[in-house]
């Protein structure tokens, strides 16, 4: 059995985005799961538009979404000998020849073919001149002007374009650079890639490629073209329907392991299955399984998402992430197996890290920087609740034991003796500790953030209510 090889070419013009990822991830879940190979390509002819910082940045995202590669990263800059070597041999083979024709001239024929109801495309009028190299002149590939051009697409089935509506395109410019088709013709089968999934954006270029394979005596791979992802609007997805590159995402707090299962979900089902560890969708990604229509990206879904991932994960290993967010809200270094304790009281209520963080912010923050909004003292804290949240505070500070049962058992007592009900002082002890009306329960919180760190917040607070009731 041939052992499959599938490869991602990105091209390190922008930053690596959804629909980019989803084509990564699917080739890159064709190899695994089938024991095969997968490489890394960055397409960055257009040596304009291609800069580092994008290399850089591709690279980091696809580490960062676990999409290690096998092979690369190649860059297609450094094998224009390469392709050189098979343009001379169209060249010598006469299947393709020099053209003289400038930008403007070949604009020109297609237009006045757009005009008369005909196929807009290069007229070929340097195809039979025999040409040779010169400044500003550009090689054309010989396209069969008859009959047809066929190939078997793995989603779409047998998909055929008439020759006649193909034009003898450009396979080296005037500068000396392959052109797109050229370049990953001749990379695919040099590398060895049996099979290509990719956008149905490309599904134009496709009949040129197989041509080109035809013309250099390499065997065909297998294609497959995959729907594009819309907007909700049904339009080509972009920003403005709040799609973000990947390395956004991950800024954003966004699990890797969400997104990708967000976005093979795109595209992909497995019954109705919704959530996926990376082993299950090795295990369980196969071809046959892979939409034919297009997906609709949904913002909301893909927090679900997350929010489900957050819940499962072990909280060990979002203490490492979630320090990395308190170290951008000014809390670095904070002690991990204090977060450990502090993440599974928010795993419940968060649906990203960076809102895991904010929530965590109250347990991490000095007791000195606590800040009390002025219109919850006035709702909460009266001179009873001072009275009760005082002896409270010396009740906790006798405690050796600090865990939730012993103070659930400690303020139930204080309760009982005094006659009064909880609601009275559950806020005013939430928010002494905490700055919020809203956090997880509040004796888990206050057996996590410890007794030193009540005690002081406690004091702090009836004092500074102290020095406010003597100055009025």
């Amino acid at each position: 059995m041939e052992k499959v090889v599938t490869r991602f070419p990105p091209s390190p013009t922008g930053h690596l985005h959804v629909g980019g990822a989803r084509t990564a991830l699917f080739n890159w879940l064709l190899a695994r799961s089938m024991g095969g190979r997968f490489i890394l390509r960055l397409e960055d002819t257009d040596v304009e538009r291609s800069t580092q910082e994008m290399v850089d940045s591709i690279i980091q995202a696809m580490h960062w979404l676990g999409m290690e590669w096998d092979e690369g990263p190649y860059f297609q800059s450094r094998r224009f000998d390469i392709y050189n070597q098979y343009i001379e041999y169209l060249l010598q083979t006469e299947q393709a020849y020099y053209c003289r024709c400038s930008e403007a001239e070949v604009e020109a024929m297609r237009n006045e073919a757009w005009q008369k109801g005909q196929n807009p495309k290069y007229d070929g009028r340097c195809r039979n001149l025999g040409l040779g190299p010169a400044p500003d002149r550009v090689v054309r590939f010989k396209s069969p002007g008859q009959g047809e051009t066929m190939f078997r697409d793995m989603l779409k089935g047998v998909n055929s374009v008439d020759n006649a509506q193909l034009d003898d395109f450009v396979i080296r410019r005037a500068d000396g650079s392959p052109t797109y088709n050229l370049a990953v013709v001749v990379d695919d089968a040099t590398m060895g890639i049996t099979h290509i999934l990719r956008g149905d954006d490309h599904l134009s270029n496709t009949p040129k490629q197989v041509q080109l394979y035809k013309a250099l005596g390499f065997d065909l791979p297998d294609f497959g073209h995959v729907p594009m992802i819309m907007g909700p609007d049904k339009k080509k997805l972009s920003k403005r329907h709040g799609a973000l590159s990947v390395l956004e995402y991950r800024d954003a707090g966004y699990l890797p392991e969400a997104l990708v299962n967000y976005l093979v979900r795109l595209g992909w089902s497995y019954g109705d299955q919704e959530i996926f560890s990376r082993e299950e969708l090795v295990d369980l990604f196969s071809l046959d399984r892979l939409s034919k229509s297009a997906c609709v990206f949904d913002t909301e879904k893909l927090d679900w998402v997350n929010s489900r991932h957050i819940k499962e994960s072990p909280a060990s290993g979002l203490a490492v992430r979630v320090q990395d967010f308190l170290a951008e809200k000014g809390y670095p270094g904070v002690d991990l197996h204090y977060l450990q304790d502090i993440v599974p009281l928010l795993q419940p209520r968060a649906a990203s890290l960076k809102e895991m963080a904010e929530l965590a912010e109250f347990f991490v923050m000095p007791d000195n920087r606590m800040h009390y909004q002025q219109e919850l003292l006035d709702k909460y804290f009266n001179q009873e609740v001072i009275g009760h949240l005082t002896a409270i505070r010396e009740l906790f500070q006798q405690l050796e034991d600090f865990s939730q049962e012993t103070l659930e058992n400690t303020v139930k007592g204080y309760l009982n003796e005094q006659g009064i009900k909880f609601k009275l002082l559950a806020q005013p002890i939430r928010i002494a500790v905490t700055g919020k009306t809203a956090s997880p329960g509040i004796f888990e919180t206050l057996s996590v953030l410890g007794k030193e760190s009540v005690v002081n917040r406690l004091g702090l607070l009836l004092k500074s209510l102290s020095i406010e009731a003597d100055e009025q």
